[in-house]
């Protein structure tokens, strides 16, 4: 794999097809990645593992509307209407790293992978360079929040990034199948997460729906050793309940076992999750709360679409739809108790 310590630049021109692009010079005399790495619906970028901003022109010669994904199905850039004639510059940060996607799975493709999308995508212009001043959100999670490799699986760390703008990245290192303990305890996730948390990144810890044979006492020093780790590095943890299992009670409302991830032992994991914030002083995003109030509010029918009920029979995980709306009230509780500055996040 090469490494560019200098601006990537790629151009699209849409009104006559693809048109190439002269290239400038880099510092150093290399001479940046041109419109070869681009086409009309993705771009490649071989670039080394690390941090990079993104600049995209959308627009072109008719109405557009252009949305951007990357590396392992993560939504990077929502869909964005441009009038015909005009043009839009929107930014987004992105973590490149190996494995693309769950730390446990496939490698994936070296450099960074592009995918435009959208109702009528229109990419007049592209620039990657260097991140300098990124700032991160690491996440720690199990299936509900990592990288799903394949549709229809999705999880909300892997729809968070289009909520931020240009400045701030999700590095989602959740994996399926994990519990506090086994995520403590495999080298590939937390003791390779560690190192890598800088002075002031934000490191959310959602795991519970796999601490099913965890007892109390474990589990609430699993979750206080994962606090002490962030801080030892002088990140910010932030610990968060789990999203809620799409289990109904006959009047509508949600039970209290399965659904609110109250496990086999009688250990309630929100409960636990609170009671640790609380002690050690650390933010809360109360996704559990959260996400009981969007299922119970639309229902038995209407709840199936932000899981995987229509699809697989599956009310833990959810669809595209669910991890939308459900990393949209991870940012709304992230911009509520001001964990990342309001003119960072996308609001609309």
């Amino acid at each position: 794999m090469r490494r560019f310590n200098t601006a990537v630049l790629a151009a699209l021109t849409l009104a006559a097809g693809l048109t190439a692009v002269p290239a400038a010079h880099a510092h150093g005399g290399r001479a940046p990645l041109g419109i070869d790495n681009c086409t009309a619906t993705a771009c490649h970028f071989d670039l080394a593992p690390g941090v990079y901003d993104v600049k995209v022109v959308l627009g072109g010669s008719v109405a557009s509307g252009t949305s951007v994904t990357g590396e392992t199905r993560r939504a990077l850039l929502p869909e964005t209407a441009v009038p015909a004639g005009e043009r839009v510059v929107r930014g987004f940060t992105v973590d490149v790293r190996t494995p693309e996607g769950e730390p446990t799975g496939p490698a994936g493709t070296a450099g960074l992978d592009l995918v435009l999308g959208g109702s009528a995508p229109a990419l007049a212009d592209i620039r990657v360079t260097p991140a300098r001043h990124a700032r991160q959100i690491f996440l720690v999670g199990d299936s509900t929040v990592c990288d799903q490799p394949a549709e229809p699986y999705t999880g909300w760390g892997q729809q968070l990034p289009q909520y931020l703008r240009q400045g701030v990245s999700v590095a989602n290192y959740a994996d399926s199948g994990e519990s506090t303990v086994t995520y403590l305890g495999n080298p590939q996730l937390w003791d390779t997460v560690r190192p890598l948390i800088r002075h002031g990144d934000l490191v959310l810890v959602q795991l519970a729906h796999n601490d099913k044979t965890t007892d109390e006492a474990t589990y609430r020093a699993n979750l206080e050793t994962l606090v002490a780790g962030v801080r030892e590095k002088g990140g910010r943890p932030v610990l968060v309940t789990p999203i809620v299992r799409r289990w109904f009670n006959t009047d509508g409302t949600l039970n209290n076992g399965t659904a609110l991830l109250v496990n086999g032992l009688g250990v309630d994991h929100p409960a636990v999750i609170r009671s640790v914030a609380a002690a050690q002083h650390v933010p809360l995003i109360d996704l559990t709360a959260r996400t009981k109030t969007v299922v119970e509010s639309l229902g038995v029918e209407g709840s199936k679409a932000l899981y995987l009920y229509n699809e697989k029979r599956d009310n833990t995980h959810t669809s595209v739809h669910g991890a939308t709306v459900y990393a949209g009230l991870v940012r709304d509780e992230l911009l509520a108790r001001h964990l990342v500055p309001k003119g960072s996040v996308r609001v609309g």
